[in-house]
């Protein structure tokens, strides 16, 4: 891991000699991809600022119209020497919860870490430090998703009383704390109810963390709880979004 300056973000040129030589063939195509010609955008310094590109990305996601930045070769040349991300994303590791497409992010936008059901414990949590303490990152967010399977295999383990096998058990271990939550009050759907008492209890517990609480308490960093569905592609700020 590099914790590095402040790359400048590049605007991505599309259409080209393909679009000029069909038009010169007298052939146009049925669209003619739009250049980008916007400037740079700087990286976002403050929460608020990461908090916003972040849902202006995802409000891309959810319309299909997706800038897709930060996805050319220029862009790996820029970060392959150095990288400085403005959010720390922490998901579950279902295939369908892909932070980059979520938020329409790009190559060295994003710290992403990805555990069943977003169980932590002191390496995932000291990979998400990482980024806010080494290099200023200005935004957390904890992201959860509709009918998680790593939530509901928890669920019915510690409802039956049933250990789930090998080192499964680590996150039914891990999540038991929003189980707890969820057996007092289970609402009209307690897989659903205990995922986002998840994404609560593990935002509460990193903003609380010893390490992070003083950048928080600062407004340096913020701790976004969020929940995402995958009907609708919309991210959902349960808890601790910037002001």
């Amino acid at each position: 891991m590099h914790a590095a300056g402040r790359p400048a973000r590049r605007a991505v040129l599309t259409g080209g000699l393909a679009a000029a030589g069909a038009a010169l063939a007298g052939c146009a195509p049925a669209s003619t991809p739009k250049a980008t010609t916007a400037a740079p955008e700087p990286r976002p310094a403050t929460p608020e600022a990461a908090f916003a590109r972040l849902m202006a990305g995802n409000a891309r996601w959810v319309s299909g119209d997706l800038d897709h930045p930060d996805r050319d070769p220029e862009r790996r040349a820029l970060v392959a020497a150095a990288q400085d991300p403005f959010a720390v994303i922490l998901t579950c590791i279902d295939s369908r919860v892909a932070p980059e497409l979520v938020f329409d992010t790009g190559l060295g936008d994003l710290y992403v870490l990805r555990t069943g059901g977003q169980a932590i414990g002191p390496v995932v949590t000291g990979s998400v430090e990482y980024g806010p303490m080494t290099g200023g990152t200005p935004l957390i967010v904890v992201l959860g998703h509709q009918r998680c399977g790593a939530i509901e295999a928890s669920y019915k383990s510690l409802k039956d009383g049933a250990p789930l096998p090998g080192n499964l058990q680590a996150i039914v271990k891990a999540v038991e704390p929003a189980y707890l939550l969820t057996a007092q009050d289970p609402g009209a759907d307690p897989v659903d109810t205990m995922i986002h008492n998840q994404i609560r209890v593990t935002a509460d517990d990193l903003r609380a963390n010893s390490d992070l609480a003083p950048l928080v308490k600062k407004g340096a960093l913020a701790v976004v709880g969020a929940y995402y569905s995958l009907d609708t592609g919309k991210v959902e700020v349960l808890t601790g979004a910037p002001a």
